[in-house]
């Protein structure tokens, strides 16, 4: 892989920290090799968001987190709420996962209202927001529908994948999330990305952020790749 092409891939990876049933220790362990690596951000969950916060200060590498995770199908008030909870800690990134029944169903007011809704109190904290579509679960029709009402609700990103539904990022679904954006929204792939030859096609693309399983990111930006840890 051209070192032109491959760039520095650690600028532009969140190294996910998401496996559930991880120790505070363990994770701590996890948040130390995302960091380690000069990852852009580590994406944790919300219970272990102040330490990633802590654990980050004097580093390149900022905490991120999930929000309404994995399936997105809390009520609107309940991901408001969780936003105001998180922004405690002050994270740099928020990746929140759509409520996929209101975008399959076509209802783009209320779908739109609650991206909105979120974005404003991640906003208001200094934060940017993601919008974690789940594209495993999507015509092509309903990605580029759904990349155009994240623009009008006022995200900062689409993301494919939450890495626990489905399958991963797939180069047709950021190609649809692509072409919708227009450079108009930022593009994350997110899942199956285990190896620097697709983290650098997907950046080649166009896509400005890879999520990554903190498994396979010491081996992707080296420049190589392993297994991964299932993210």
């Amino acid at each position: 892989m051209p070192m032109e092409t491959r760039r520095n891939l650690a600028e532009y990876i969140d190294a996910a920290v998401l496996a559930p049933a991880l120790s505070r220790e363990e994770a701590g362990a996890q948040i130390r090799t995302a960091i380690d690596c000069g990852c852009k951000t580590v994406c944790v969950m919300p219970w272990l968001l102040e330490l990633a916060a802590q654990m980050c200060q004097g580093h390149a590498t900022r905490p991120s987190v999930v929000l309404g995770f994995p399936h997105g199908s809390q009520e609107t008030a309940v991901k408001v709420f969780e936003a105001r909870q998180l922004m405690r800690f002050h994270p740099a990134e928020v990746d929140m996962v759509n409520n996929i029944g209101l975008l399959r169903g076509g209802q783009w007011d209320l779908y739109e209202e609650e991206i909105r809704a979120v974005g404003e109190v991640v906003h208001a904290g200094g934060a940017r927001l993601k919008v974690i579509l789940e594209t495993s679960q999507l015509t092509r029709d309903e990605i580029m529908d759904a990349t155009r009402a994240c623009i009008r609700a006022g995200a900062d990103f689409v993301k494919t994948s939450t890495g626990f539904t489905g399958g991963g990022a797939t180069e047709e679904a950021a190609m649809a999330m692509l072409e919708a954006a227009d450079r108009r929204i930022e593009v994350k792939a997110s899942g199956g990305i285990r190896d620097a030859d697709r983290a650098a096609m997907f950046l080649a693309m166009g896509c400005t952020r890879l999520g990554v399983g903190v498994g396979s990111v010491p081996q992707i930006v080296a420049g190589g790749g392993v297994g991964g840890d299932g993210y």
